[in-house]
This record gives C-alpha cells, sequence and structure tokens, in this order.
C-alpha cells in the first residue's frame, strides 16, 4: 500500500513521514508530483503556517488540485489533511483577507477570539480530544494542537477546549482532517495514523 505524502512546501514532512513510517506504512512516497499522487492509495496533506500562503503554494504544484480532485472526491481514495491541511478542506480561509481552500467541506476558517483574555492564542499544547460523533478513526485521548485559526462549519466529528469548544477535527466518507499534530502527538497520534492505514471507508 502506497502513501503520498504531498510536498508543496508548507508542511512539517520530516516528521510526519516518520510518524506515517512508524505506524506501519512501507512505501511513503513525499511527493510534489501530481502523477504519483494519481496512484496512491492513501493521501496526506500536512500543513503548517499561513491558510493563503498554503492554499496558494498547493495550487502551484502542477496538476496538484486536478489529482487530488479525482483521487480523493471522485473515486474515493483515504485521506487525511493535518493542521493547515485539514483547513484547506474548507469553503474559505479568513486570514490576511478572505482565501479559496479546497472547498470539500462546507465551512471556513477564522481566527480563534476566546472571551478569557488570558486565553493564549495561538492555541499550544496537550488538549483532551472529544468525539461529537461517530468516527472510525476518532477516539477519545490526548493530542497537540499548535494553531492560530480553526474550523467552524459542517462535518466537525470532535472538538477540544480552549475557552469554549474548538474544532478538533472534520470528516466525511473517505476524507478525515485533523487540527492536531498526530506526528507530535507521540501514542495517541500514532494510533490515529495506524487506523487511517487500515481504512476502508
Amino acid at each position: 500500500m502506497s502513501v503520498a505524502l504531498i510536498d508543496y512546501g508548507a508542511g512539517n514532512l520530516h516528521s510526519v513521514h516518520n510518524a506515517l513510517q512508524a505506524a506501519g506504512a512501507s512505501d511513503v512516497l513525499v511527493t510534489a508530483d501530481a502523477d504519483a499522487v494519481a496512484k496512491a492509495d492513501r493521501i496526506v496533506l500536512p500543513g503548517v503556517g499561513a491558510f493563503a500562503a498554503c492554499a496558494s503554494a498547493l495550487r502551484a504544484v502542477p496538476g496538484m488540485i486536478e489529482a487530488l480532485e479525482r483521487r480523493v472526491r471522485h473515486e474515493g481514495t483515504p485521506f487525511l489533511g493535518v493542521c493547515v491541511g485539514m483547513q484547506l478542506m474548507a469553503e474559505t480561509g479568513e486570514e490576511h483577507g478572505s482565501h479559496p481552500g479546497l472547498g470539500w467541506m462546507q465551512g471556513r476558517v477564522t481566527r480563534l477570539a476566546p472571551a478569557d483574555p488570558a486565553a493564549k492564542v495561538p492555541h499550544m499544547g496537550w488538549n483532551d480530544v472529544v468525539a461529537t460523533s461517530r468516527h472510525a478513526l476518532i477516539q477519545p485521548g490526548e493530542a497537540y494542537f499548535l494553531h492560530s485559526y480553526a474550523y467552524s462549519g459542517a462535518d466537525i466529528i470532535a472538538t477540544t477546549e480552549h475557552d469554549g469548544p474548538v474544532t478538533a477535527a472534520i470528516g466525511r466518507d473517505n476524507m478525515l482532517g485533523v487540527q492536531f499534530h498526530p506526528e507530535k502527538s507521540q501514542r495517541y497520534g500514532l494510533a490515529l495514523l495506524e487506523r487511517f492505514l487500515a481504512w476502508r471507508p
């Protein structure tokens, strides 16, 4: 089974690659080649940085958006978006203006706005992941978060707490996005990746 880890200049590739291997993936290809992504059995989209820059960088990879649309949306290939990779699944991101995402989920990404000024932004550290609907890949546990923006909209399947509920995971059909970092979440993160590698949505 092959896993395409998309390299578009905006992800923590080395750590995610190592975590996938530790979770049991024997064939992980770090790639910016749309043809390779179109042949993969699993697709992982990482992301670190600003929504607009990540969206622009992903669209700049020749043929990548088309390959993702075909494999994920039309052919049902299991997909995992991590951190900003999850946020890009939304319709829009509102960091430094309004910018289009992939539009796979009906929602938007906005800056965290805790009611308590003592609640720091970015939200950084370990927090509980609480399932809000049944999903094969999401289990209760503690994961590592680092983000200043969060998703709101449809298909939320787990939340965490940062002076109020914050989206921790979104999912529908063959698509899963997690706001936390599985590659930094120790046993909890590796268990999630193990389930993703075995997933038959």
